[in-house]
């Protein structure tokens, strides 16, 4: 791979997925698109990249497709679970008595483990939500991982990691040397092909957002602008959830932190937003 073919895949991935490499990561392209370019019978990189700049918009979906993370499991990092069952839901639930409606949106959904595990703690709530009208929207940039979402299959692998042995007996039965989650969890879930970078008001607005462990690989302007049109997206009692390694701190004043709730964060008012800048020219 030329030092030219390299700068072109960063600049297609930045605009196409919001994906930022830094410049010592062609180790991680080679790794993912040689693999690639074989399976379509190219002799290498270059020869990828020649399809790609032709104008192979198959080819190019392919390749976002290869460079995104797909790194996901059931219940990852815990703690947001915690606030969900403890705090989030219980307060929802009694903010939305009048409605009774409540939309969940599950950013970034990759392979399905995150949307499922919220689903899973919504079933606990059943007798709560009962007539209740209730909507769980994962959506991901990679059609491949949503149709495998969809399916609800798992290795033994995948559902030993962050799963609770009650949770795997109470919600899947085993296919052979599979899982695959019942059909009331699944029914649970839509799946939704979206990327991030683009316009998504016509998804409508949420009770709760789930945007996690996707932003750490944008870089600033593109966290940026995806903060803003998350904000415009969530209820202004909302929450959004956001993964471990992230933060909102010196990008958006869209959003602040919920006290005693680490991961979690509310959209900032106009008033909120008007305070903030107050206090920063009195500074």
């Amino acid at each position: 791979m030329t030092p030219l073919d390299y700068e072109y895949l960063r600049k297609l991935l930045r605009e196409r997925s919001g994906l930022d490499l830094s410049a010592d990561k062609q180790y991680l392209v080679e790794s993912r698109l040689v693999p690639l370019a074989r399976r379509n019978g190219l002799a290498g990189i270059g020869e990828l990249v020649q399809k790609v700049k032709a104008g192979s918009e198959a080819l190019t979906i392919d390749v976002i497709e290869a460079m995104t993370t797909n790194e996901t499991f059931f219940f990852r990092d815990k703690i947001p679970f915690d606030h969900l069952r403890q705090a989030v839901i219980p307060e929802l639930i009694q903010a939305r008595a009048a409605k009774r409606s409540l939309r969940i949106w599950c950013a970034a959904s990759s392979t399905g483990q995150e949307p499922y595990s919220i689903a899973m703690v919504l079933k606990e709530f059943a007798t709560e939500l009962s007539g209740w009208r209730v909507e769980i929207i994962a959506t991901d940039i990679s059609l491949g991982v949503l149709e495998k979402a969809r399916a609800g299959i798992f290795s033994q692998f995948e559902v030993q990691r962050g799963l609770p042995i009650q949770l795997l007996v109470r919600h899947f039965r085993q296919v052979g040397e599979l899982w695959q989650l019942n059909a009331d969890i699944r029914a649970m879930v839509q799946h939704r092909q979206l990327n991030l970078l683009q316009d998504f008001s016509h998804l409508g607005t949420f009770d709760l957002i789930f945007c996690r462990n996707v932003l750490i690989y944008f870089d600033q302007e593109t966290k940026l602008g995806v903060f803003n049109r998350l904000a415009r997206a969530l209820e202004p009692d909302g929450t959004l959830a956001l993964g471990a390694a992230e933060s909102i701190v010196g990008i958006t004043e869209a959003f602040k932190p919920y006290p005693d709730r680490r991961g979690l964060y509310r959209p900032n008012t106009a008033r909120d937003r008007a305070g903030l800048k107050l206090v920063a020219a009195a500074g």
